[in-house]
């Protein structure tokens, strides 16, 4: 298999003399053959700029690495993890629509090898090309769900405006956000969002998810401020941890989700690096979930019994 070609992103170099004792040992970064998960950095923050907020979530993926490498790969034996592939950090572009592009190109590269990627920012707006790619594959419409403090639905372009432009460009047909604080978003926002289908309550993350292709997208605001300061914008009523982690291992044990990321998180405004080690601990939690997934236990059950892996 061939990786994502070096004119689209910058390789990340793990440190060599990680343990194996932590989960990044395992991770790779030349060869994704066998490998179910892809990590693709999404640094920049030009978005959120356009929009007001506030800088710095361009610094997102090397905090987030950075956190993930001090995590553990758990007990032998207590905790299977899926194969990981990291496919570096895409480089940014002159313009907004150039990033965008550029990272929609790399996401269909990964698709293409397989991979399911987990994209990590940066700013909000990323989701949009991220899913973009995924939407161009699939024969049906594409159903989101994010996890946010903010509707970003905004028709300019910036850091708010990704599940408009997923409605209006990708033919997503329905939204699903949870975590919403409603003194942080116009009537105007939320109307356009209601007039197109758009829903804020319904199932939670141990309920029945929609049917068909899925994508599902964390921002990081969602959280409060007193667990994750290091955001573009901070939320004082946010949710717990363990709120969040419920919706990451749930959207990564539905074998319908396609696509996943974690975004804005801003290291400049991140104190004792709380906020990237929270973000390290949903994107763990992801992929319990995805190692949980159906064919995954199938996969094991045979291998339990000696008739090795699925094919």
């Amino acid at each position: 298999m061939t990786p994502v070609t070096s004119d689209l992103v910058r390789s990340w170099q793990w440190d060599t003399a990680t343990p194996a004792s932590r989960l990044a040992h395992r991770i790779r970064v030349t060869d994704p053959e066998g490998c179910q998960v892809a990590l693709l950095g999404l640094p920049d923050d030009l978005g959120v700029r356009l929009n007001g907020g506030r800088p710095g979530a361009a610094g997102g993926p090397r905090a987030f690495r950075e956190a993930l490498a001090r995590y553990g790969a758990g007990a032998p034996g207590s905790i299977q993890w899926p194969q990981i592939y990291d496919a570096g950090d895409v480089v940014p572009g002159s313009s907004l629509t150039e990033t965008h592009t550029r990272v929609t190109r790399a996401a269909e590269r990964l698709l293409e090898l397989g991979l399911l990627p987990v994209g990590v920012g940066g700013g909000h707006d990323l989701t949009f090309p991220l899913v973009r790619a995924l939407a161009q594959r699939k024969q049906e419409p594409l159903t989101g769900i994010y996890l946010d403090a903010h509707l970003d639905v905004r028709e300019e372009d910036g850091s708010g405006m990704p599940f408009r432009r997923l409605v209006e460009e990708c033919g997503v047909r329905a939204l699903h956000v949870r975590g919403l604080d409603p003194f942080s978003n116009s009537r105007e926002h939320l109307n356009w969002f209601r007039s197109h289908g758009g829903r804020t309550s319904g199932f939670g993350a141990a309920d029945e998810w929609p049917d068909g292709p899925l994508f599902v997208s964390l921002d990081l605001d969602v959280l409060d401020q007193s667990v994750a300061p290091g955001v573009s914008a901070g939320n004082p009523a946010g949710w717990r941890v363990q709120e969040a982690e419920a919706w990451a291992r749930a959207a990564g044990a539905h074998p319908g989700v396609g696509s996943f990321d974690l975004m804005e998180l801003s290291p400049p405004w991140d104190e004792g690096g709380r906020t990237a080690r929270v973000a390290a601990r949903l994107f763990l939690a992801f992929l319990q979930g995805v190692e949980a997934r159906p064919q995954n236990d199938e996969a094991r059950i045979r291998k339990e019994r000696g008739g090795g892996a699925a094919p």
